[in-house]
């Protein structure tokens, strides 16, 4: 919440385990299949918006959904294995992992998390703030979602994961980077629904590096 750097090509895309989900790559970095590609997530997105919107999360359904992007219900599926993934799908995990692998090598590994997950945030505000609010009120409202985040934690937790410890020079399967990989993920997902509970009130990126500062003293690789 995937703000990450676009790719040149289309990457299998994932549920964000933090809501964190960025705008989406820039059509100038992409050839004419891609950014026809673009072009039909960003209408199935919008429709899912809109509908959800006006009826609510429960109530509208994929073929709603796939009617008002003008697609079908088919296509929705092939860009979106469920309906939960309309909001939540995210670059999460190859943007964070170049961003990550970008910070300065001996940089603190938490105020490396911290400045990559806090820029993101606050370039997808900056872009697309009205999606932000939604996305994370919808995670805060629909169990539904709430159930999926934690379904799709292992892909993005992995990446994280392995980032660090190869930046620290540790093994993949470390204890103390998976420990503080999985404290780090869950602090900004509950930053982000703690921020939609209370009605989206004050600055989410000042709540987040608020938050992974607090770590400081905690869990450390």
């Amino acid at each position: 919440m995937t703000a990450m750097a676009a790719l040149a090509h289309t990457p299998s895309r994932a549920p964000s385990p933090t809501g964190l989900a960025g705008p989406e790559p820039r059509q100038g970095t992409m050839g004419l299949r891609e950014r026809k590609k673009l072009k039909t997530r960003r209408a199935i997105r919008r429709a899912a918006y809109r509908l959800i919107a006006l009826q609510g999360y429960e109530t509208t359904t994929v073929e709603q959904i796939a009617e008002a992007a003008e697609v079908s219900p088919s296509t929705v599926f092939r860009y979106f294995p469920a309906k939960e993934d309309i909001v939540l799908t995210d670059d999460y995990d190859p943007a964070l992992e170049s961003a990550l692998r970008a910070r300065p090598a001996g940089e603190d590994p938490l105020d490396s998390v911290r400045r990559v997950l806090t820029h993101r945030l606050a370039l997808a505000l900056h872009e697309e703030r009205d999606a932000v609010v939604q996305r994370t009120r919808l995670m805060a409202e629909v169990p539904a979602l709430r159930a999926r985040m934690t379904e799709s934690f292992s892909g993005a937790f992995e990446t994280l994961a392995v980032t660090l410890a190869d930046r620290a020079g540790r093994p993949h399967d470390d204890l103390d980077v998976r420990v503080f990989t999985a404290t780090v993920l869950a602090a900004v997902r509950e930053v982000l629904l703690h921020w939609a509970a209370r009605g989206h009130e004050g600055d989410p990126v000042a709540l987040v590096d608020r938050a992974l500062r607090a770590l400081k003293g905690g869990p450390r690789i």
